[in-house]
């Protein structure tokens, strides 16, 4: 496999965030509208700035897509390559799941062992370390976190079923 093909061009990468850009300003100015985008006797309703921020928005988009329509050579130069995605995803799956481990309605580990875990993951498939290592780290992370946060702080975090078992929810 190719590490250095290229996956997206500059072009098409404009293309596809001012497209992005677009759908969510027209959000905003269609909800803006929901909740009243005028000005009233006593001044602008809830809506006004956002709809005219989205507006803004929605222009500025615009205006990168017929830039982006117009670049000429420029647009076939490569946004990203295959290799350098590669080391994007590498990070950003697992912060993605690492998001959604800590508190969703369906499955839930909570902050600190959904820390934990997401640590022990980085250093033993980006750093290489061997577990005796991993451990103590990993653990003592989320446990100083857990001190810090809950004990000094007092700031509840969200917790998971560890936490519950030993009775700190």
């Amino acid at each position: 496999m190719d590490e250095k093909k290229p996956v997206a061009s500059m072009r098409a990468a404009e293309l596809v965030m001012a497209g992005l850009f677009v759908a969510f300003g027209a959000l905003v100015m269609w909800d803006s509208r929901r909740l009243g985008a005028s000005w009233a006797e006593d001044g602008p309703q809830a809506g006004y700035f956002p709809f005219y921020i989205g507006l803004f928005i929605v222009v500025s988009a615009v205006v990168i897509i017929f830039r982006a329509l117009n670049l000429g050579e420029k647009g076939r130069v490569a946004f990203v390559e295959r290799g350098q995605l590669k080391m994007v995803l590498l990070v950003m799956a697992p912060t993605v799941v690492y998001a959604a481990l800590i508190s969703n309605p369906w499955f839930s580990l909570g902050i600190y062992l959904s820390s934990a875990i997401f640590i022990s993951f980085f250093m033993w498939h980006l750093g290489k370390y061997r577990w005796t290592r991993i451990a103590p780290v990993s653990l003592g992370v989320a446990v100083f976190f857990f001190v810090m946060f809950e004990v000094w702080f007092k700031l509840p975090l969200p917790k998971g079923p560890i936490e519950a078992a030993l009775g700190f929810n």
